[in-house]
């Protein structure tokens, strides 16, 4: 049975524990991926084997435009794509155009964050093109990720995938980090509600 005078500083260790090893795991796995020498943070290798098509660089300049065109392979399937801004910058925006050759237009999305996902509706096999505008003031670099009914892919599931040993596990640790922030201040409050109490309890003896 935990001491009510000392239950804050308990609680308090516990969180301060849980903080310590999340950050731990976090470091371990940032250090084994060496994301500075590599592309591990690049969205097409952590999700790897996920896509059935993935874009070379593109590179577009400001008030220009990049186009990407892709072939369904299906019919009555949903159509996953991606834009990943590879060397994003604070105030890049992308205006995102998405058509058929047969004129459908399928919307225009606009990004100014690092990567944007979307889902489409493909009702039957089509050319799909990707109409993409810088509309920021800096020089961008693209890439287009599709994938065609990514419910059936296998590849979030697999064990050594790179989303399965380096997203998931930073996902998880993340999770612990919060809450062992949350309990670490509700030790202290806890704590110092204690300290209070033993103080005005001292002063009425």
């Amino acid at each position: 049975m935990i001491n009510l005078k000392k239950r804050g500083l308990v609680i308090s260790i516990f969180g301060l524990i849980l903080i310590v090893i999340s950050i731990s795991v976090m470091a371990s796995i940032l250090s084994t991926s060496n994301p500075t020498s590599s592309n591990e943070f690049y969205v097409p290798a952590l999700f790897k084997e996920m896509f059935n098509q993935i874009s070379d660089n593109i590179k577009i300049e400001p008030g220009e435009s990049g186009s990407f065109s892709y072939d369904t392979q299906s019919s009555n399937v949903p159509l996953l794509w991606g834009i990943q801004i590879v060397n994003y910058h604070e105030g890049d925006n992308l205006s995102i155009l998405i058509s058929s050759i047969y004129g459908d237009k399928y919307g225009v999305f606009t990004q100014d964050s690092s990567v944007i996902f979307e889902m489409l509706e493909i009702t039957k096999s089509d050319t799909i093109n990707f109409e993409i505008q810088n509309k920021g003031s800096s020089v961008v670099d693209v890439v287009v990720m599709l994938s065609e009914d990514p419910d059936k892919s296998n590849a979030l599931s697999k064990p050594d995938s790179p989303f399965m040993s380096i997203v998931l596990p930073l996902a998880i640790s993340g999770i612990l980090l919060i809450i062992g922030i949350i309990i670490l201040l509700i030790g202290l409050i806890l704590y110092f509600i204690d300290w209070k109490n033993n103080r005005i309890d001292k002063r009425n003896y």
